[in-house]
């Protein structure tokens, strides 16, 4: 792991409700192996189930906070959590929303360099 030197500049507000939220500050120390702050995505939809979001759009990793484990009992082995940061609000498959920036797992990221499926 290493440490983050934010190159790319958090929303301080964004960080401080969610630390609130959570009871808990928000880590900073960045995972080797994740995408990089700033990296550039596509947030895709899940090919067996009409979610999570709506539609796959583009955002960009936030460095509100480093990525964690996925505790979650379906996620996949070493599966991240992110920081997504959307390029415009989106609602999710619930109708609920608009969201500019999510937590998101990271099998539901594409890089850029990623083909399509």
């Amino acid at each position: 792991m290493t440490d983050s030197s934010d190159p790319v500049p958090a929303d301080a507000d964004d960080r401080q409700a969610m630390e609130r939220i959570l009871g808990r500050p928000l880590r900073q120390t960045w995972p080797t192996t994740a995408l990089a702050p700033g990296s550039r995505v596509t947030v895709v939809r899940d090919p067996d189930w009409d979610g999570p979001w709506q539609v796959e759009f583009p955002g960009t990793i936030d460095a509100m906070g480093a990525p964690v484990p996925n505790e979650h009992a379906h996620a996949l082995s070493g599966e991240l959590l992110y920081w997504v940061d959307f390029d415009a609000p989106q609602y999710d498959s619930d109708g609920d929303g608009p969201y500019r920036k999510a937590r998101i797992w990271g099998r539901y990221l594409r890089t850029e360099s990623e083909p399509e499926e």
